[in-house]
């Protein structure tokens, strides 16, 4: 609850923005690919080069993660999409290995064929529209979630501190959640970096993202943990929140189907320009590695 955020809040200010800085002026300082871009900036001699094949690593691990529940979010606004969403279940979709292992497809399909056609950069320009839209989206959200039955209650357990709770795992958690929401250690900021102009500074970008991220989280806390409380959905089951307290949210609500349908189009696109940006950083590996063009 309370007591996790502020320790987030606090990893986000001391950890965050400076590693996310070093990454942006690693990937400046190189204008490389993240194998070479450690190498290249090292002195002779040295082996700061081995850190690209762990970033290499860690894109791999993290695309196989997120093509999956960039998979689940397809999944869900079919079903909103088409009207089937009464039946919804978390559990039950996946312990389906055929609804992750198509929509898993389709998420890589989608992404390679818009690398393939050099599409991203249309993408990119909706995305931009999209974001602002699930922003809005998002704030509408969180209203209704405050106007429930147990909001009162989701709120204390969200926003109330509890300092006696504040132990070794909830620190090792607040940090852990912090350079995944971001995208640290993976040379996803080195990538963004290396084509950052000098009319940019390192600093103002990193405080910018930290402060709009932190923002969409508090935002989902908000829609979430009120409505976690109202329907009697557990709060520690963790990411897949989002697809349990969700469309409990949306079916109970005039016009669910419309709202749930829009959520996960915009979720949609949110994802996919993760899944596009790493997917870039392994071809750009793949590139320097092999050469190819």
């Amino acid at each position: 609850g309370g007591s996790f955020m502020l320790v987030y809040i606090l990893c986000l200010l001391i950890l965050g923005i400076p590693a996310m800085v070093m990454e942006f002026s690693v990937g400046r300082a190189s204008q490389v690919s993240p194998i070479y871009m450690y190498k290249k900036l090292s002195k002779p001699k040295q082996k700061w080069g081995v850190f690209g094949w762990f970033c290499l690593a860690g894109n791999v691990s993290l695309m196989a993660f997120y093509t999956v529940v960039s998979g689940w979010i397809i999944y869900y606004f079919a079903k909103f999409l088409t009207g089937n969403y009464a039946s919804l279940g978390f559990s039950s979709m996946i312990s389906e290995p055929s609804v992750n292992v198509i929509f898993m497809a389709v998420t890589v399909l989608i992404a390679f064929f818009i690398l393939c056609f050099n599409l991203q950069g249309g993408l990119e320009r909706v995305t931009k529209y999209i974001m602002s839209a699930l922003l809005v989206l998002m704030l509408v959200l969180a209203i209704h979630s405050l106007t429930l039955s147990g909001a009162s209650e989701g709120l204390a357990f969200y926003l109330k501190p509890d300092f006696s709770k504040i132990d070794g795992s909830v620190m090792v958690g607040a940090m852990n959640q912090a350079f995944f929401t971001l995208s640290l250690g993976v040379a996803a900021m080195e990538i963004f970096g290396s084509y950052m102009g000098k009319d940019h500074t390192l600093a103002g970008e990193g405080v910018r993202i930290c402060a709009l991220d932190t923002f969409v989280a508090i935002m989902a806390g908000l829609i979430i943990f009120p409505a976690c409380f109202s329907y009697g959905v557990e709060v520690g089951v963790g990411p897949s929140l989002i697809f349990v307290t969700l469309p409990n949210v949306f079916v109970n609500m005039g016009g669910g189907r419309i709202w749930g349908a829009l959520f996960f189009l915009f979720m949609t696109f949110a994802s996919f320009s993760t899944v596009i940006a790493v997917f870039e950083n392994i071809m750009s590996f793949c590139m320097d590695m092999f050469g190819w063009n």
